[in-house]
């Protein structure tokens, strides 16, 4: 049996999100308020250049002040499709297209109180952008992208410079 919906008000309208309140019956016959962000998902990209390596990039986020390394990723823009976003997010965080593009599966990465999912690619076959590319770096990024090995990259998560949950899921896929 599945909750039902009694009531729902938006609370917040952001360029990114929104936030809900939800007052839901439950199966159990109780009846909360469940605050719920809306999120229109990511792709979260696994760029591999070579065999045995994977490109990461360093990132200032504000929300906990510090500079990390993580695997690229993005929001989906509305009704875009995460193929698309996915290669797109690819030329605009370190610079290279793939030319094939592998969807390993869609995770939620806090399901209790958001509906975001992120949908991991593999990306191979990278090359540089055509030159007539209108694809560009969003302005409030500052991104440094770099190529490590696998064992590089998951001795960062031991060092504790890897902080970011979806980096350290993605590094289990590969």
């Amino acid at each position: 049996m599945a909750a039902e919906l009694l009531a729902r008000t938006t609370i917040h309208t952001g360029r990114i999100f929104q936030v809900e309140i939800d007052v839901v019956k439950l199966p159990t016959g109780h009846t909360v308020d469940m605050e719920i962000v809306r999120h229109p998902g990511s792709v979260v990209l696994l760029p591999i250049p070579e065999p045995g390596s994977i490109i990461l990039i360093r990132q200032y986020r504000y929300t906990i002040d510090r500079w990390i390394w993580e695997l690229p990723a993005g929001s989906l823009k509305r009704n875009e499709d995460p193929d698309r976003a996915a290669a797109r997010e690819c030329e605009e965080e370190i610079g290279l297209v793939p030319g094939t593009l592998t969807r390993l599966g869609g995770y939620y990465p806090t399901p209790g109180f958001c509906d975001e999912e992120m949908i991991f690619y593999r990306c191979e076959d990278l090359r540089p952008p055509a030159p007539d590319s209108t694809v560009k770096r969003d302005d409030d990024e500052s991104i440094e992208p770099r190529t490590f090995t696998i064992e590089e990259a998951r001795a960062l998560v031991k060092s504790g410079e890897i902080v970011d949950l979806k980096t350290l899921a993605g590094l289990t896929l590969i």
